[in-house]
Protein backbone atom coordinates (compact mmCIF):
# COMPACT_ATOMS: atom_id res chain seq x y z
CA UNK A 1 0.00 0.00 0.00
CA UNK A 2 1.44 3.35 -1.05
CA UNK A 3 1.81 6.38 1.15
CA UNK A 4 -1.15 8.18 -0.48
CA UNK A 5 -3.44 5.20 0.12
CA UNK A 6 -2.44 5.08 3.80
CA UNK A 7 -3.07 8.81 4.16
CA UNK A 8 -6.55 8.52 2.63
CA UNK A 9 -7.51 5.79 5.11
CA UNK A 10 -6.05 7.50 8.18
CA UNK A 11 -8.14 10.03 10.01
CA UNK A 12 -6.39 13.38 10.24
CA UNK A 13 -6.04 15.17 13.57
CA UNK A 14 -8.41 17.76 12.19
CA UNK A 15 -10.92 15.01 11.42
CA UNK A 16 -10.57 13.52 14.89
CA UNK A 17 -11.10 16.98 16.42
CA UNK A 18 -14.20 17.48 14.27
CA UNK A 19 -15.72 14.12 15.21
CA UNK A 20 -15.11 14.59 18.94
CA UNK A 21 -16.43 18.16 18.85
CA UNK A 22 -19.49 17.06 16.86
CA UNK A 23 -20.25 14.45 19.49
CA UNK A 24 -19.93 17.07 22.23
CA UNK A 25 -22.29 19.43 20.41
CA UNK A 26 -24.86 16.66 19.90
CA UNK A 27 -24.75 15.73 23.59
CA UNK A 28 -25.03 19.37 24.74
CA UNK A 29 -27.83 20.05 22.27
CA UNK A 30 -29.88 16.99 23.19
CA UNK A 31 -29.36 17.47 26.94
CA UNK A 32 -30.51 21.10 26.83
CA UNK A 33 -33.54 20.23 24.69
CA UNK A 34 -34.45 17.40 27.06
CA UNK A 35 -34.09 19.72 30.04
CA UNK A 36 -36.37 22.31 28.43
CA UNK A 37 -39.04 19.82 27.30
CA UNK A 38 -38.97 17.31 30.19
CA UNK A 39 -37.56 19.33 33.09
CA UNK A 40 -38.53 22.97 32.81
CA UNK A 41 -41.68 22.26 30.75
CA UNK A 42 -42.58 25.80 29.70
CA UNK A 43 -45.86 26.33 27.89
CA UNK A 44 -45.10 26.47 24.15
CA UNK A 45 -44.74 30.04 22.94
CA UNK A 46 -44.72 31.62 26.41
CA UNK A 47 -41.34 33.10 27.42
CA UNK A 48 -39.69 32.38 30.76
CA UNK A 49 -37.37 35.21 31.88
CA UNK A 50 -33.86 34.01 32.74
CA UNK A 51 -31.50 36.98 32.94
CA UNK A 52 -31.39 40.33 31.19
CA UNK A 53 -32.45 39.90 27.57
CA UNK A 54 -32.33 36.07 27.75
CA UNK A 55 -35.61 34.21 27.86
CA UNK A 56 -36.53 30.58 27.29
CA UNK A 57 -39.41 30.12 24.86
CA UNK A 58 -40.36 26.65 23.68
CA UNK A 59 -40.94 26.56 19.92
CA UNK A 60 -41.30 23.57 17.59
CA UNK A 61 -39.65 24.61 14.34
CA UNK A 62 -41.03 22.65 11.38
CA UNK A 63 -38.95 24.59 8.88
CA UNK A 64 -35.28 25.30 8.35
CA UNK A 65 -33.09 27.90 10.02
CA UNK A 66 -34.99 30.78 11.54
CA UNK A 67 -38.31 29.07 10.79
CA UNK A 68 -38.13 29.52 7.02
CA UNK A 69 -40.17 27.17 4.83
CA UNK A 70 -42.49 25.99 7.62
CA UNK A 71 -44.48 22.90 6.71
CA UNK A 72 -46.60 20.35 8.56
CA UNK A 73 -46.29 17.84 5.70
CA UNK A 74 -44.50 14.63 6.68
CA UNK A 75 -42.53 14.59 3.43
CA UNK A 76 -41.10 18.06 4.23
CA UNK A 77 -39.53 17.10 7.55
CA UNK A 78 -38.10 13.91 6.00
CA UNK A 79 -36.71 15.93 3.08
CA UNK A 80 -35.04 18.32 5.53
CA UNK A 81 -33.71 15.38 7.54
CA UNK A 82 -32.28 13.81 4.36
CA UNK A 83 -30.63 17.11 3.46
CA UNK A 84 -29.09 17.40 6.94
CA UNK A 85 -27.80 13.84 6.69
CA UNK A 86 -26.26 14.54 3.26
CA UNK A 87 -24.54 17.64 4.66
CA UNK A 88 -23.14 15.68 7.61
CA UNK A 89 -21.80 12.93 5.33
CA UNK A 90 -20.19 15.43 2.96
CA UNK A 91 -18.57 17.31 5.85
CA UNK A 92 -17.35 14.05 7.42
CA UNK A 93 -15.53 13.16 4.20
CA UNK A 94 -14.16 16.68 3.75
CA UNK A 95 -12.71 16.94 7.25
CA UNK A 96 -11.05 13.50 7.08
CA UNK A 97 -8.58 14.97 4.58
CA UNK A 98 -8.10 18.33 6.22
CA UNK A 99 -4.85 19.07 8.01
CA UNK A 100 -5.97 22.37 9.57
CA UNK A 101 -7.22 22.28 13.15
CA UNK A 102 -9.29 25.41 12.49
CA UNK A 103 -11.16 23.56 9.73
CA UNK A 104 -11.75 20.66 12.12
CA UNK A 105 -13.13 23.04 14.72
CA UNK A 106 -15.52 24.70 12.26
CA UNK A 107 -16.72 21.49 10.63
CA UNK A 108 -17.12 19.74 13.98
CA UNK A 109 -19.47 22.52 15.12
CA UNK A 110 -21.50 22.35 11.90
CA UNK A 111 -21.69 18.54 11.91
CA UNK A 112 -22.72 18.40 15.56
CA UNK A 113 -25.42 21.02 15.05
CA UNK A 114 -26.78 19.32 11.96
CA UNK A 115 -26.88 15.95 13.74
CA UNK A 116 -28.58 17.48 16.79
CA UNK A 117 -31.34 18.96 14.65
CA UNK A 118 -31.53 15.79 12.54
CA UNK A 119 -32.24 13.76 15.69
CA UNK A 120 -35.17 16.06 16.50
CA UNK A 121 -36.60 15.84 12.99
CA UNK A 122 -36.35 12.04 12.97
CA UNK A 123 -37.83 11.68 16.48
CA UNK A 124 -40.60 14.28 16.56
CA UNK A 125 -40.86 15.79 13.07
CA UNK A 126 -39.66 19.24 14.13
CA UNK A 127 -36.72 20.92 15.83
CA UNK A 128 -36.97 22.12 19.43
CA UNK A 129 -35.90 25.75 19.76
CA UNK A 130 -35.82 27.62 23.05
CA UNK A 131 -33.14 30.35 23.27
CA UNK A 132 -34.97 33.65 22.97
CA UNK A 133 -33.11 36.97 22.85
CA UNK A 134 -35.81 39.00 21.10
CA UNK A 135 -35.16 41.82 23.56
CA UNK A 136 -31.89 42.34 21.61
CA UNK A 137 -33.93 42.76 18.42
CA UNK A 138 -33.03 39.26 17.22
CA UNK A 139 -36.46 37.98 16.18
CA UNK A 140 -35.75 34.23 16.06
CA UNK A 141 -35.76 31.54 18.72
CA UNK A 142 -32.92 29.02 18.36
CA UNK A 143 -31.07 26.19 20.11
CA UNK A 144 -27.54 24.92 20.85
CA UNK A 145 -27.35 23.11 17.50
CA UNK A 146 -28.29 26.26 15.58
CA UNK A 147 -25.64 28.21 17.50
CA UNK A 148 -22.98 25.62 16.70
CA UNK A 149 -23.87 25.65 13.00
CA UNK A 150 -23.76 29.44 12.86
CA UNK A 151 -20.42 29.68 14.68
CA UNK A 152 -18.97 26.90 12.48
CA UNK A 153 -20.01 28.68 9.28
CA UNK A 154 -18.56 31.97 10.52
CA UNK A 155 -15.28 30.19 11.34
CA UNK A 156 -15.14 28.66 7.84
CA UNK A 157 -15.70 32.11 6.33
CA UNK A 158 -12.97 33.62 8.50
CA UNK A 159 -10.61 30.82 7.49
CA UNK A 160 -11.36 31.35 3.82
CA UNK A 161 -10.54 35.05 4.09
CA UNK A 162 -7.35 34.49 6.09
CA UNK A 163 -5.93 31.58 4.10
CA UNK A 164 -3.36 32.80 1.57
CA UNK A 165 -4.18 31.89 -2.00
CA UNK A 166 -1.53 30.18 -4.11
CA UNK A 167 -0.15 32.42 -6.81
CA UNK A 168 -1.03 31.42 -10.37
CA UNK A 169 1.77 29.70 -12.19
Amino acid sequence: MGRDARNMKALSRSGALAYVLALGVVVADQLTKSWIVNGLRPAPGFPVAVWGPLRLTLVENRGVSFGLFQSDAAWAHWALAAFELAVVIALAFWVRRSDKWFTGLAIGLIMGGAIGNLIDRARIGSVIDFVDVQALHFPWVFNVADSAITIGIVLLMVESFLTPRPKPV
